[in-house]
């Protein structure tokens, strides 16, 4: 027996998530929580080094259950540039997204959450930074792709549990 084809010759999976039966992940908000840049040594800073700069990023990812299928994400950069002891500039960004998710299996729904959410926010958060630093009169800083797995596996084994931290704990 042959298979009908979903309306307009779409394949059936593709009408099944047009019908809202299969897993979606839907951005409903994205903004900038918190946000600050330090150039503490201007304009001494803003001189030529004889050295460069040694640069320090943190990365961090929390959420927290809004309602039955919506999450907000935050997405932490906190960063500096030294040469020595001396802070050429540093930031500290909160990049966050309301996120809903529907039809997720609960088994793979914490994953999702904190990985594939926090990938979507990162361009974002990564062109922020960017301009920040190139304002404070530096030249842009584009922070290499981030490993979300890598982080999400990092951040489990720290943890020392099989179960991943729920929903509104430091994760």
């Amino acid at each position: 027996m042959a298979e009908t084809p979903a309306g307009n010759g779409a394949h059936p999976a593709a009408a099944q998530a047009q019908a809202g039966e299969g897993p979606q992940l839907n951005a409903l908000a994205q903004y900038a929580k918190d946000i600050s840049f330090e150039n503490p040594n201007a304009p001494r800073s803003l001189q030529p080094q004889q050295q460069s700069p040694q640069i320090s990023i943190q990365v961090n990812v929390n959420a927290k259950q809004l309602a039955e299928t919506d999450f907000e994400v935050d997405l932490s950069l906190e960063g500096n540039a030294k040469v020595g002891d001396e802070v050429l500039f540093a930031f500290d960004l909160t990049y966050s997204g309301v996120f809903r998710a529907r039809n997720i299996p609960p088994s793979d729904l914490h994953p999702v959450i904190m990985i594939e959410c926090p990938r979507l926010l990162f361009p974002f958060a990564r062109q922020i930074v960017a301009e920040a630093v190139r304002n404070g009169g530096f030249p842009p800083l584009y922070i290499d792709p981030i490993d979300f797995v890598g982080l999400y596996r990092q951040k489990a084994e720290a943890g020392g549990a099989d179960q991943p931290a729920p929903f509104g704990a430091a994760s």
